[in-house]
């Protein structure tokens, strides 16, 4: 990887606000923000296998519930397409690592940038109340509903990164912080974890 670019990766449970901190994070450092959506769509853009993944996860994302397709990270299809499907998105991963400064929400790319020097490893979690109560009154969920999205949605990614990386999305051993949104909220959290990348890569801002 070029000495010039860093990379901040950010695995997170659901409900923790663990997207909107990593969009802050991006916004304040003034670099790149990539989420599944915007990976996958690079995927298309870039003419990888990919670009199935959009078809996927339709048919899920037209249940009611607009998170349900959180539940299948990789759609619904084969072992062998998804495979394929991750191996793709490996290769849009690495390349957006090495085209620029970036942060990268999800997809297990601390794993895929495990060997990179200049990256920032980062999982965001919250207790569960504090998780089912953003649910309800942020993502407008009702709480039985809310309650069967955290159970299914920190199954699917734990399941989805155990399969694929070969550790959970928290464990320390591969994290370099590990933090609690809730006891800064959004906008706190990502300053405080804004600051920590900038006294890591002092040289880079």
């Amino acid at each position: 990887m070029r000495k010039s670019k860093y990379v901040i990766t950010v695995q997170r449970q659901f409900g923790s606000l663990g997207r909107p901190i990593a969009k802050r994070m991006a916004e304040i450092l003034g670099i790149e923000y990539y989420d599944r959506d915007i990976v996958d769509k690079a995927a298309e853009q870039l003419n990888l296998p990919a670009s199935v993944v959009k078809s996927e996860e339709e048919t899920a994302a037209a249940i009611k519930n607009p998170f349900s397709n959180m539940r299948f990270p990789l759609g619904k299809s084969s072992s062998s397409m998804q495979n394929k499907i991750f191996e793709a998105q490996q290769n849009i991963i690495k390349f957006l690592a090495e085209k620029e400064t970036c942060v990268i929400v999800g997809r297990c790319a601390d794993f895929t940038l495990s060997e990179m020097e200049n990256a920032v490893h980062i999982y965001i979690y919250a207790p569960y109340e504090e998780r089912l109560k953003h649910c309800i009154n942020d993502l407008g969920l009702e709480e039985t509903e809310a309650k069967k999205m955290i159970c299914e949605v920190d199954e699917a990614r734990d399941s989805y990164h155990k399969n694929f990386a070969g550790f959970l999305p928290d464990d320390k051993a591969h994290k370099d912080i590990l933090i609690d949104s809730s006891f800064l909220g959004i906008e706190g959290t990502a300053e405080y974890l804004v600051e920590a990348v900038k006294r890591k890569f002092p040289e880079k801002q």
